[in-house]
């Protein structure tokens, strides 16, 4: 718990864990760990949100900023809904343009061979459902093996710990998810290197 200015914040374990910083060496998959509600609660700059968002983007148009760990669905009069996300760790980051191709609620969860190279402890398959480490929906991006999708890790929310997807609590990606129809066009940016 953390105290603030005579009050006491309840401060959830995810919110805890983007105060302390996550561990480098932290578990990159934890399947059938199921989290509670009080472990979803992000800290306030992760939490949806409308901001100002400049772009030459439609609205309706997802645009994930890997580098600041956000996520924007622009909308019209230069604003956007922001939240918060995970990303993919060192080796697995990429950026472009893709729409999206299907849309799952409680998504089977099969990690492809690399993963299971990589992680050779994972299952090769688990039903969806509240330990799955799709989380609650997956948004398929094209014909590739990406997706935007919930997460049974809220605690990796802010950090760059995937094989490559973007993830978001499960509320809120049940939230995007109902926002955004198959089609949707995705431009994911990563920061110039230099």
């Amino acid at each position: 718990m953390a105290l603030a200015l005579g009050a006491v914040l309840i401060v959830g374990p995810a919110a805890l864990a983007q105060q302390q910083g996550l561990d480098p060496k932290y578990d990159l998959e934890r399947p059938g760990f199921v989290p509670d509600p009080t472990e979803e609660q992000l800290l306030p700059e992760y939490r949806p949100q409308p901001v100002y968002f400049r772009s030459n983007e439609p609205p309706g148009t997802i645009v994930v900023e890997t580098e600041d760990r956000f996520l924007y669905l622009v909308q019209d009069n230069k604003t956007a809904i922001r939240y918060g996300i995970g990303v993919g760790r060192e080796g697995f980051q990429w950026s472009g343009l893709l729409k999206i191709s299907r849309k799952q609620e409680w998504p089977d969860w099969r990690p492809p061979p690399e993963m299971i190279k990589r992680q050779p402890y994972l299952p090769r398959f688990m039903a969806g459902g509240p330990g799955n480490p799709l989380g609650a929906r997956a948004l398929y991006l094209g014909g590739t093996d990406y997706r935007i999708h919930g997460t049974n890790q809220p605690e990796t929310i802010g950090y760059a710990v995937s094989s490559g997807c973007i993830r978001l609590v499960n509320p809120d990606v049940i939230n995007l998810y109902d926002k955004v129809p198959v089609g949707t066009r995705v431009v994911v940016r990563q920061a110039p290197k230099v």
